[in-house]
């Protein structure tokens, strides 16, 4: 059992413990049914103020998230893992308890319709409370917070996160969060009880506060030290994202709410928070670490572009599903997704270390139906070439592309791009041997016979061919026998009488094993027997329509466990695990090979890369428990 006031009491209640705003909202439907009006009820006022509040702290979140403007200026260089993301799951139940809180003194003491919107003595009046109350108090409770009883009992569970984030500022117990509305609530309550009170000071200083703790929690310097260095008094009356890291670091120092005054004065000031302010600041000037690894993926479609670190951090940390919200965003994603047609730049969304290797994953913003619009192959190219030689200057050793990015019809699996630069240093890696290998790794060892759809496509022709050499019957559908026939005599001789060509669906009604290399209709997959499992490598995924028959997810691996920094789902795969061709790109960079993965698949390689897949740690999804 925890200490007293430690837990929260609708910790067990889930998304449900939002109802508990569901008297707030009954008032206010209540008021507008009965006065016709909303804007007297202080039930509207803290609702609006809840949702406000809520955010400040979700764009405080994406602006941290977004790599692309920030990777330089981050004070720690270390994602934020899934660990830290659950833990951080309820960073808004302060919200929700100063909400109850404030309905109940509002009730009693603070009626909104008695306050005036503006009040210039209130303004003047509430920074003053701020600084001779709220900071000198909040100072005082937070060291002694970091007194061996409290801090075990109460305070580290904030110190628990290892990477600073907007949310973190929320993570606490129950009791920090009634001391912190306590600091929050005495100049409001003070100035409004002499008077001076308004609608305008609550709004202002409830917002203000909550965005200077994001400020502070937010592990990306913006406070350039030009101002401090013309203007030195202001580095005691505001602290800055590196001020308070330290505190995290050095949790005998930097004390202090806001102003780092309180620390000067209690000598706990840490001695190096203006020099490495000032490093931290310099250097966002110049170029950060160089990622080893590059994963250039791409957006699948406008619901799937949310599903990013900087969208929602939450949504982000789990497999990729539509949410009915997306209905209300749709909208705006769409204006982005204009907005990045013009921009047309590609831009880093994440990234996790591995061994001491800095992979990163950058997208190029192109959805996936542009694939498929034959005047926009050129510029999807261009895009993609230009990524592929930034990687090249920047130093970065292995590129991999994504599924689209690699197409045949594109640019030949990424043949157009080496042909084009036979000077790369760069390693550009497909990734579709990993592929192939997981595919193949995954069918039962007894199987006899299989049909294959997509037959011909890079990953068919190696699948074929692969399993030809075990002596495995397979029925490839194409309608070109020439392709046929250009595969087929890749084939050993004594293995040729393996590969069949099939024109119909009908071929394939007695075997149980399909790969599926291209998509499939319902009515199609009619044809296969009770019982057919469907393996597939095919973007986006077949429908799950036979209940009678069983359906592989898409080719993946699970990183090994000592993969730091992860906290983002790659598309519907689960938490820690990518797509083979991720994989791939992985595996190269690894094992050190100098040689590009492009064009056609070296069939005598399956082995080799899926080996060393193995010996690296990373597992096959369908065999890890």
């Amino acid at each position: 059992m925890g200490a007293p006031l430690s837990a929260w009491p609708w910790e067990n209640l889930g998304i449900y413990k939002y109802l508990l705003y569901g008297p707030l909202a009954a008032k206010v439907v209540y008021s507008l049914i009965r006065e016709e009006s909303v804007n007297g009820s202080w039930c509207f006022h803290i609702l609006l103020i809840c949702v406000l509040r809520g955010l400040v702290y979700q764009l405080w979140s994406s602006y941290s998230n977004m790599l692309f403007l920030t990777r330089n200026r981050r004070i720690n260089q270390q994602g934020v893992d899934f660990k830290q993301i659950d833990k951080e799951w309820d960073w808004d139940n302060f919200i929700l308890l100063q909400a109850l809180i404030a309905s109940m003194v509002c009730s009693i003491f603070l009626p909104f319709h008695d306050i005036p919107v503006w009040n210039t003595e209130g303004l003047l009046l509430l920074p003053l409370l701020h600084v001779t109350i709220s900071e000198p108090l909040f100072y005082w409770v937070h060291r002694c917070l970091h007194g061996n009883y409290f801090f075990t009992r109460y305070h580290s569970l904030h110190h628990s996160s290892p990477v600073l984030h907007p949310f973190t500022a929320g993570s606490a117990t129950l009791l920090e969060q009634l001391i912190l509305t306590l600091v929050l609530g005495i100049p409001i309550i003070g100035s409004s009880l002499m008077g001076y009170g308004s609608t305008s000071l609550v709004y202002g200083y409830i917002l203000v506060f909550d965005f200077l703790r994001c400020l502070g929690h937010c592990n990306v310097e913006i406070v350039p030290h030009e101002i401090f260095e013309k203007l030195p008094f202001l580095r005691y009356l505001i602290y800055t994202p590196t001020y308070h890291s330290l505190h995290h670091i050095e949790r005998g120092t930097n004390f202090c709410l806001f102003m780092p005054l309180f620390d000067a004065m209690g000598k706990t000031l840490n001695s190096n928070s203006w020099q490495l302010h000032k490093k931290v600041s310099s250097d966002s000037a110049k170029s950060g670490r160089v990622p080893d690894f590059v994963f250039l993926a791409h957006v699948v479609d406008i619901t799937s572009g949310m599903h990013a670190q900087f969208v929602f951090r939450s949504f982000a940390s789990l497999p990729f599903v539509t949410r009915i919200f997306f209905l209300l965003m749709w909208p705006g994603t769409f204006v982005v997704m204009l907005m990045m047609w013009a921009w047309s730049k590609t831009f880093l969304v994440s990234f996790y270390v591995l061994r001491g290797w800095l992979h990163q994953t950058w997208v190029v913003p192109r959805f996936g139906f542009h694939y498929f619009l034959p005047f926009a192959t050129e510029g999807i190219n261009k895009q993609i070439e230009e990524a592929i030689l930034r990687a090249d200057r920047l130093g970065v050793k292995v590129i991999s592309l994504a599924a689209l990015n690699k197409n045949e019809a594109l640019n030949g699996g990424g043949t157009l791009f080496v042909n084009k630069h036979p000077d790369l240093k760069v390693r550009v890696v497909h990734g579709n041997t990993l592929t192939a290998a997981v595919i193949l790794n995954d069918i039962p060892k007894d199987v006899k016979e299989v049909f294959l759809t997509g037959a011909t496509s890079k990953l068919g022709r190696a699948i074929a061919l692969y399993l030809c050499r075990r002596r495995v019957r397979v029925l490839m559908l194409t309608l070109s026998t020439e392709r046929f026939q250009n595969i087929l005599e890749e084939a050993p001789v004594d293995c040729q009488n393996y590969l069949v060509q099939v024109t119909k669906y009908q071929a394939a009604q007695n075997c149980k094993t399909w790969i599926v290399g291209k998509w499939i209709t319902p009515r199609e997959q009619s044809w296969a027997p009770t019982g057919t499992h469907f393996h597939q490598f095919v973007v986006p995924p077949i429908l799950q329509c036979r209940r009678d028959c069983t359906y592989g997810a898409l080719a993946a691996m699970r990183l090994p466990k000592d993969v730091e920094g992860l906290g983002t789902c790659e598309y519907t795969m689960e938490r820690g695990v990518v797509h083979a061709c991720h994989a791939g790109g992985v595996i190269h960079l690894l094992e050190g090979w100098s040689h590009h993965e492009v064009g056609a698949i070296d069939v005598d390689r399956i082995d080799v890369v899926w080996e060393a897949a193995l010996k690296h740690g990373l597992k096959p999804v369908s065999s890890v428990n």
